[in-house]
């Protein structure tokens, strides 16, 4: 005969693993959403591997052919663009607070920060959304190798990081015009997304990488072009690894960068800092990188999953974006219309990273005091303006085991909005 006390404690863990996965590998909870997932957090999450679902839209090479039939107006390009970013990151976040697969979508959101493009380029605004689409989504759960490829191919990566028009100066285009080679892509892809700061390259291979992507440009009509007139001829050295002129020669060296072990600490190292906490141990990190193997991403991610660290309480603090995911979440009914408009106000719409070191994983970047404020004000508005729940209802639906005995208290003696504020500002809310 089963013990009532046990399978009561059996369930109250169920129901905090439920939350953990919910909160820390998914992107918030839905009311009434913890009992199902307490079935079996674990599968439920593991559920979700190999989901490529994707939020429809445009693609890359209808913008570049809007951008350049219209090209000689640059004031209507500007606008056009402003236009298509905003309806794709629209439609990025309405999905990731409606996807029934947020694990998946998580790492989407990581991958894309790991190797971001910014809107801050101009040039890219009506790329960001297509870039996340193509070159993210389809490529989360294969090997690291063919998501670092379809990035660096993408156009707006190109763009973002002016590889477009780097030309070798021996090259046919170099030697007749006064063309440079120009090292960007090159150092963003060794310094963030393979080798990392402390990968042990030196300033000769940034150049030899970048003379392996010179004619690594944009075409119209099929997105990638190799210029061929624009690549520098002849063997280059890259970590003492020779590597043959011509397009196939980059993509060997790209190849062998995301299988070198340095990339994989350093990506292993940045997901366990996304997941867990500021300053992962030393084995979680290892776990991830004996997991990674080859880049198995997918295997990579079932070890993060895996990690008994990722199922204790929660260190890391919401950023913007995904408390504004997380609230619309937890407010199914509610006007999706501010999402963008509120990411804006809290510092951090959607491809809008302010270098290509993508937005901070960091607390410490999330949480002065100018911020703290703006999210408490952010949560009053919106929880003002949505349908009335009865709070202390509403907060065990979403909080789960991390209900404080001092935030029930607080909302017995309110009013529904302003518990509903409550609930969104408190720290078991802010955080994950």
């Amino acid at each position: 005969m089963n013990n009532p006390v046990e399978d009561l404690v059996e369930w109250c863990m169920s129901i905090s693993r439920a939350f953990i996965a919910a909160t820390r590998f998914g992107l918030g909870v839905r009311p009434g959403q913890l009992e199902r997932i307490a079935v079996d957090p674990r599968r439920w999450l593991f559920r979700q591997l190999g989901n490529t679902d994707r939020p429809e839209g445009p693609s890359s090479t209808e913008m570049l052919r809007t951008m350049r039939a219209d090209r000689e107006d640059r004031d209507k390009v500007g606008r056009w663009s402003r236009e298509m970013w905003r309806d794709a990151a629209q439609a990025s976040l309405e999905w990731a607070a409606t996807t029934s697969a947020p694990f998946a979508e998580r790492l989407v959101r990581f991958y894309s920060n790991l190797l971001t493009v910014s809107v801050q380029r101009r040039e890219v605004m009506a790329l960001a959304g297509p870039f996340e689409r193509e070159a993210i989504r389809p490529n989360i759960w294969g090997r690291y190798e063919d998501l670092l490829l379809a990035s660096t191919r993408h156009p707006a990566m190109l763009m973002y990081l002016d590889n477009f028009r780097s030309t070798g100066p021996d090259s046919r285009r170099g030697q007749r015009r006064d063309h440079g080679l120009n090292e960007n892509l090159a150092r963003e892809l060794l310094e963030l997304h393979t080798l990392g700061v402390d990968g042990g390259y030196d300033q000769d291979d940034v150049e030899a990488l970048a003379a392996l992507l010179t004619g690594w440009s944009i075409e119209t009509e099929s997105g990638f072009h190799f210029a061929e007139a624009r690549h520098q001829p002849g063997e280059k050295t890259l970590l003492g690894r020779r590597f043959p002129e011509g397009e196939q020669g980059c993509i060997k060296a790209l190849r062998m960068l995301a299988r070198h072990p340095a990339t994989a600490r350093n990506v292993c190292a940045r997901l366990a800092r996304h997941f867990l906490r500021d300053e992962p141990s030393p084995g979680d990190i290892d776990s991830l990188v004996q997991a990674w193997a080859d880049g198995d991403l997918s295997a990579t991610a079932r070890a993060l999953v895996d990690l008994r660290s990722g199922w204790q309480p929660f260190h890391k603090l919401r950023s913007p974006q995904e408390l504004i995911i997380a609230t619309a979440r937890a407010l199914p009914d509610a006007s999706r219309s501010l999402l963008v408009h509120s990411a804006t106000s809290l510092l951090q719409a959607p491809w809008d990273a302010p270098s290509p070191k993508g937005w901070s994983d960091l607390n410490e970047d999330w949480a002065g005091p100018d911020a703290v404020l703006a999210r408490v004000q952010w949560c009053q508005r919106t929880a003002a303006r949505a349908s009335s729940q009865d709070p202390l209802e509403w907060a065990g639906s979403l909080l789960g085991p991390t209900l404080s005995e001092e935030l029930a208290r607080s909302l017995a003696d309110v009013d529904e909005h302003t518990g509903m504020a409550l609930v969104l500002a408190s720290p078991e809310f802010q955080r994950r």
